[in-house]
């Protein structure tokens, strides 16, 4: 638990973070994804409950943690005028990296976020998708098992959040566990094998996305399109007992089954038996941003 005043931002939380993941973790702001991440990187003390990190309690071995992660914060400080290695450096020594490898270290560190080229760039002339993996690229110095991102694609473009998310991934590869706190949905529904989700200090759910989709996505939705006479096509279906709703979308059709019905081999055979040419029937999954409003607003309601 963690209270600001009467306010609490963290409120008796509990999940698990396997070696391997690359977690996200989802909450509107405010909801305590920001000081979670505080806690498990030591700079934030908890009011109440316990936080582990590789079996070291975040508070009576704050220092042993320290060295078992990478702590990249929704906020970071970049001294404009230092070029990127020199900077680097300096985080290599105050991890105590021994002289003689500084440099080598600091070499490999650029090449895997993909600053080689930049090595002896002032900071200040990086654009900000360079200046984002100069921070990550700080938080990988000590080579740590376990990283903690808060918001790492937060003010990036669209090519510039691609190519961080592909770095995550070639970390977790590499053997990386990544915890990742991020508002952009897409990103982390397309990359992370398993999510938590907080709202207002409690933890709504944690697992694997399709989980989330079962619990909460509770009738299967298909696109249908046919070559011609869509709006006919759109009568017989709804007309099905299966079927809950059928709405045009786009040159299509969304159709939305009724809660329970698994089956869905009679929309191609309703269709072909009446004389439609079916050119696409596919199911469509309930994207990550339209299940984390559904279990919010659930709550609420």
């Amino acid at each position: 638990m963690k209270r600001y005043g009467a306010t609490v931002a963290v409120n008796g939380i509990s999940f698990r973070v396997e070696h391997g993941d690359l977690f996200g973790f989802i909450g509107a702001n405010g909801a305590g994804k920001s000081s979670t991440l505080r806690i498990l990187a030591t700079f934030l003390t908890p009011d109440a409950g316990t936080a582990r990190v590789f079996g070291h309690d975040v508070v009576a071995e704050a220092q042993a943690v320290r060295h078992l992660i990478g702590y990249m914060p929704d906020h970071f400080g970049l001294y404009r005028e230092m070029k990127t290695a020199e900077y680097l450096q300096f985080f290599a020594e105050a991890y105590s990296i021994p002289e003689v490898r500084c440099l080598t270290v600091v070499g490999e560190v650029l090449d895997r976020v993909r600053l080689t080229d930049r090595r002896q760039s002032p900071i200040g002339t990086l654009s900000r998708g360079m200046q984002q993996r100069l921070a990550l690229a700080r938080a990988l110095i000590h080579d740590p098992p376990l990283l903690l991102l808060d918001e790492p694609a937060s003010g990036l473009d669209p090519r510039a959040r691609a190519e961080m998310m592909s770095l995550l991934d070639e970390l977790r590869r590499a053997g990386k566990t990544i915890f990742l706190s991020s508002h952009i949905l897409g990103d982390l529904q397309d990359h992370c094998n398993r999510l938590a989700i907080l709202d207002r200090g409690r933890l709504m759910f944690c697992g694997p996305l399709e989980d989330l989709r079962r619990d909460i996505q509770r009738a299967r939705q298909f696109y249908i399109e046919v070559a011609d006479r869509a709006a006919e096509a759109c009568l017989l279906l709804s007309a099905q007992k299966q079927v809950e709703s059928v709405e045009p979308d786009g040159p299509g059709l969304q159709l939305r089954l009724r809660p329970g019905v698994t089956d869905h081999a009679f929309i191609a055979n309703c269709l072909v038996q009446r004389g439609f040419k079916l050119v696409a029937l596919r199911e469509r999954a309930a994207a990550l941003e339209e299940l984390f409003l559904r279990l919010t607003e659930e709550r609420k309601a």
